[in-house]
């Protein structure tokens, strides 16, 4: 079994998607940053194609990949519902299995919360 700095906490470490309209997604990830949740978030934007009450949408919407410490996924997704303005909002948490160890070190160091 491989050992080292980074080992142990990658299993501690997340990735969020969530949608956002372009015009928010850029306070939402600040907000996000000052409360310490999280260490990066990446926006990216995207067209997305759903169905929402019965009728078919399309959309311009942001991507924001979030990084995050697995122990702090509900307090960011708590976070994230109160600034969103979307009635239901894309919030999906995936786990990282494995990563570059000084990248996921990073991670873990800019969430410890003060």
């Amino acid at each position: 079994m491989e050992t080292g700095p980074g080992k142990k906490r990658e299993k501690e470490i997340c990735v969020l998607y969530v949608t956002a309209p372009p015009s928010q997604s850029e306070t939402l990830a600040k907000s996000l940053l000052a409360k310490h949740l999280v260490a990066c978030v990446s926006i990216m934007p995207v067209r997305s194609l759903y169905r929402w009450k019965g009728e078919s949408c399309e959309d311009s919407e942001d991507l924001l990949i979030i990084k995050t410490r697995k122990s702090l996924v509900q307090a960011t997704i708590a976070a994230v519902k109160v600034d969103h303005p979307y009635e239901v909002p894309e919030i999906i948490a995936l786990p990282v299995i494995t990563g570059h160890a000084p990248y996921l070190d990073w991670v873990y160091g800019e969430t410890d919360q003060p």
